[in-house]
């Protein structure tokens, strides 16, 4: 007796997976994983900002955006590498705010912890949960998440700072929450007509601890580097006596003596370089900016950068930098290699 087979159906392989994507679930398979990345890949773009071009921009704006319409006017730095997202870096926020004299802006709070590296103030001020502080250039203020705050400029000339934040993670968290103040400042005397807006009691931190003073800055990174390689590192603690600025992000001042380079590392987690004195050329990959007082440079996730100091006055060079790793460390996701070469 014969026996005879019937061949075997042709696979439809695109209908299968058509028939996937309406029930809203795709294939992911591979013997290899391809479809999964190996190591980071991330897609902020190593970029410069230069801030006598920015600076620019941020005055020009004060002539048609008004302090008094709102809390915030801002510059936001957009990387290359994903300019719909406003970041600068990873999930890291810079922009640049100009305060005109006599101006100051409507007291409000937000999800997001900031920071503010001053550039240029003469009368410049900020204040947080109740407590007014005077900030200068190089001066850095940490205003934690979800602390009324309000910023002002009693000088002749303008104050501008960048503003330093982890917004882009809040907002991709969908836990952005942002209010204004009842009245326009939350350091006047309540109305005792409408006792509702409470004033938050200052705790949790001493008067002035929220404001990381220049002067003190330079005197630290003066100390001799533990490193003995002409480079010094201040790492800013958080006003609670934790390591780092906030749960999101760190801080740190890098001071790199003529002539000399920091040791090139590679981390996951973006970060974000401020010029405070001197010019330097910042490595990052293959990619070599030259950077002055002021400018700003992105550092993408797992990019291997470092920082020379080349100002022709040999003088110290300092940058400030911020960036993502205690979020990373609390997520158990941060890894980092650090060569201890120079350039």
């Amino acid at each position: 007796m014969e026996i005879t087979t019937s061949p075997a159906p042709a696979l439809d392989i695109a209908g299968y997976h058509r028939r996937a994507a309406r029930a809203g679930v795709v294939g992911r398979w591979s013997s290899a994983n391809e479809n999964l990345p190996w190591r980071p890949e991330p897609q902020s773009a190593p970029q410069h900002w230069a801030y006598s071009e920015l600076r620019a921009l941020a005055l020009e704006a004060t002539g048609f955006v008004r302090g008094e319409n709102g809390a915030l006017r801002v510059l936001t730095l957009l990387n290359a590498g994903h300019p719909e997202l406003e970041a600068a870096a990873g999930h890291l926020y810079s922009g640049l705010q100009a305060l005109v004299p006599g101006e100051d802006m409507h007291s409000h709070r937000h999800s997001p912890t900031a920071l503010r590296f001053v550039h240029e103030s003469e009368g410049g001020w900020t204040a947080v949960d109740g407590e007014r502080m005077p900030v200068g250039p190089g001066d850095v203020v940490l205003t934690p998440a979800m602390k009324w705050h309000e910023h002002g400029n009693d000088g002749p000339d303008p104050v501008i700072w960048q503003d330093c934040t982890d917004d882009p993670l809040v907002t991709a968290l969908a836990a952005s929450h942002f209010e204004l103040f009842p009245e326009r400042s939350h350091l006047g005397p309540p109305d005792l007509e409408d006792p509702a807006p409470v004033l938050p009691s200052v705790t949790g931190h001493e008067a002035g601890v929220l404001v990381y003073r220049w002067q003190d800055t330079l005197v630290a990174l003066a100390e001799p580097s533990a490193s003995g390689g002409g480079w010094t590192e201040l790492r800013l603690g958080g006003p609670d006596g934790t390591a780092d600025l906030s749960p999101t992000v760190a801080g740190r001042f890098l001071a790199v003596a003529p002539g000399q380079s920091t040791p090139a590392r590679r981390h996951t987690g973006a970060a974000v370089l401020i010029v405070a004195t001197g010019t330097v050329t910042v490595f990052v990959g293959e990619t070599a900016f030259q950077a002055g007082r002021g400018d700003t440079v992105a550092v993408p996730s797992w990019a291997r950068w470092s920082i020379e100091n080349v100002s022709a006055k040999g003088e110290q060079a300092v940058v400030f930098a911020y960036d993502e790793s205690p979020l990373l460390r609390g997520a158990g996701l941060y890894r980092a290699e650090h060569e201890e070469e120079t350039r």
